[in-house]
């Protein structure tokens, strides 16, 4: 299965993927078919971790004059989901950047009804999202990859592991830790290097 312009019309904005996320911490849901208590409470956690990256989000001057050197029309696309921590801790900092540039669109595709298409964009084997995948908007040719988060984050997740770790929770909070303090910069330092190869 491969991205095309129907695909990415039927992705969300930003703006109506928080409407998503609103919509169904209201009605103690989330999305995806598993509906159990722990990913409805993250869920719920993270309509609140995004409202609060958005706030401390800086858009730098850098990232920004790196960006508008996009003169191509891209489509953005991100694989998500509502009770994903990660995805709701970066997709304000990736809706800003696109914001950034007329020339970007970005859409929010759930990663679960697109099983097909994430299975394309495995890391080290597993369906880790956030997943952004740019297009050139009229020849779908890929232009590059982002995910599922900052490497120094990602650092954190594979040493946990390579450490044996099985509390999750342990490996969460040292990674929202690295988050609260990054506040969005390493993610800005990564996508002014990779949207300009």
């Amino acid at each position: 299965m491969a991205i095309n312009a129907a695909i990415f019309e039927k992705g969300y904005t930003y703006e109506q993927y928080q409407e998503l996320v609103s919509h169904l911490t209201q009605e103690g849901k989330t999305s995806g078919t598993d509906q159990s208590e722990a990913l409805i409470e993250y869920t719920k956690l993270n309509e609140q971790r995004m409202h609060r990256a958005a706030k401390t989000f800086k858009l730098q001057d850098e990232t920004v004059a790196a960006l508008r050197r996009i003169e191509r029309p891209q489509y953005w696309v991100v694989l998500a989901e509502a009770w994903c921590g990660d995805a709701a801790l970066n997709l304000p900092h990736i809706a800003a950047m696109a914001a950034s540039n007329p020339n970007i669109q970005l859409r929010i595709l759930l990663r679960d009804e697109h099983l097909p298409l994430t299975d394309q964009y495995l890391t080290n084997g597993g369906r880790a999202i956030p997943k952004l995948i740019a297009f050139d908007a009229e020849t779908m040719d890929e232009q590059f990859q982002w995910g599922p988060r900052p490497a120094a984050a990602q650092q954190i997740v594979l040493d946990w592991k390579a450490a044996g770790g099985t509390d999750t929770n342990e490996k969460a909070v040292k990674v929202q830790k690295w988050y609260a303090k990054d506040r969005g910069k390493t993610i800005q330092e990564e996508f002014t290097v990779i949207s300009n190869p």
